[in-house]
């Protein structure tokens, strides 16, 4: 028996931070999504797949587009039409009723636990193995309550758990995707747990799998690496199963970094640079430039230019796009001690998450993306290293005249 796993397609996705982009390549990233489950379901049908497991967050919000809503209805439709068996959840991002699905009812898919209730499905494949799927779908965009724990026991078939969730934390306000444990997962002895929810792609598990594959289009640069879906194979007589990642995202995001030991002509840099982003497929570069403290005010105000960003990606192979540049102090520049403890205590004042939030106030309630960006701790971490890095250029220009 062979299957397929993926999850958190987030069809629809509003891809925010790069509206700067040319029509073309923001339309490129904007339909990525859209042709990386196109080609999951070329897989299915290459692979001649029995079963398709779809764990969640389908669609981007609650309310999805009907652009969106038709084009999974015909991706799925491919899939019926060959008698391939599909089973979904919805996730606390697509948190629907099944009749709010623009998907025909057919024998070979079925929307698991409307409603949050648990619920289960038998499948059998043409050649007479028999498995069972039990899971839950999201009616609200949280559940505190630990679902797996109301999983039924496994039968005496090969049995898949199908769930949109989370691992607990210690933390209890973070505990509200379907909190579980691991221990639990494994003493319901279920052979293969296909999750939804955490972008990024792990194993949580081999006895039993227990496996997060990750969402099928990495979105921004915190969602690095090849996306896709995993291909399971399972031995009808063992029971055993092997599982491998198949890449079907079209864009590849990828952080790089360049180091700076000195000042260095406009020219040499756009040469370093763009020796620098090369990739075999399309990639959306996040360019981290340490040691930026050896460029003046106005080669920064140029590095930090779009415009810059779009000249240099003109140059790249496939495609790929400089979408995202940050600046980083150069851990070999020597300042006086006396400016260094200014500035760490500089930085222990105005850099705590509450003092930030207070100089963000007027700027965060623009909208909602700024909002998020002012109490990001990564966002806090590059304001951060960007004050330095400017602090750092002024004093080495006033050590430099000194001298």
């Amino acid at each position: 028996m062979k299957f397929i796993h993926f999850a958190d397609a987030h069809l629809d996705s509003p891809f925010l931070g790069l509206s700067f982009l040319p029509s073309k390549s923001f339309e490129q990233i904007h339909q990525a999504p859209n042709q990386s489950l196109t080609s999951i379901v070329d897989l299915a049908l290459q692979e001649k797949v029995d079963l398709v497991l779809i764990a969640g967050d389908t669609f981007d919000s609650p309310r999805p587009n009907p652009s969106s809503q038709l084009f999974f209805a015909g991706e799925i439709e491919r899939l019926t039409a060959a008698h391939i068996q599909v089973v979904m959840i919805f996730g606390n991002h697509d948190h629907m009723r099944a009749a709010d699905l623009l998907v025909p009812d057919s024998p070979f898919f079925k929307l698991l636990g409307d409603g949050e209730q648990i619920e289960g499905i038998k499948g059998q494949t043409a050649s007479g193995f028999t498995y069972e799927v039990n899971g839950f779908s999201y009616l609200q965009n949280h559940i505190t309550a630990n679902k797996a724990m109301q999983l039924p026991a496994k039968s005496g078939h090969y049995t898949f758990g199908l769930m949109h969730a989370q691992e607990q934390s210690g933390q209890n306000g973070q505990n509200v995707y379907a909190p579980f444990t691991l221990s639990e997962l494994k003493n319901l002895n279920y052979d293969y747990f296909a999750l939804g929810h955490i972008h990024l792609r792990q194993m949580l598990s081999t006895s039993p799998l227990i496996v997060y594959p990750g969402n099928i289009q990495g979105r921004h640069v915190n969602e690095l690496g090849p996306k896709g879906c995993i291909l399971g194979e399972i031995n009808e007589q063992t029971g055993q199963t092997e599982i491998n990642f198949v890449q079907t995202g079209p864009i590849v995001w990828q952080r790089v970094k360049v180091e700076l030991a000195g000042p260095i002509a406009q020219t040499a840099l756009q040469s370093r640079l763009l020796a620098t982003l090369q990739a075999d497929v399309t990639t959306y570069y996040s360019l981290q430039l340490v040691g930026a403290e050896y460029l003046n005010d106005q080669e920064r105000e140029l590095v930090e230019d779009s415009d810059f960003w779009q000249l240099l990606s003109s140059k790249l192979d496939h495609g790929s796009q400089l979408v995202d540049v940050r600046f980083a102090p150069s851990s070999h520049l020597e300042i006086a001690a006396s400016d260094r403890v200014f500035f760490e205590e500089a930085e222990n004042e105005i850099f705590t998450p509450e003092y930030f939030a207070q100089l963000c106030w007027d700027w965060s309630k623009k909208d909602d993306f700024a909002a998020q960006l002012a109490v990001a701790p990564d966002f806090l971490k590059d304001v951060r290293a960007l004050a330095e890095v400017k602090l750092n250029s002024r004093l080495k220009g006033i050590s430099d005249e000194i001298n």
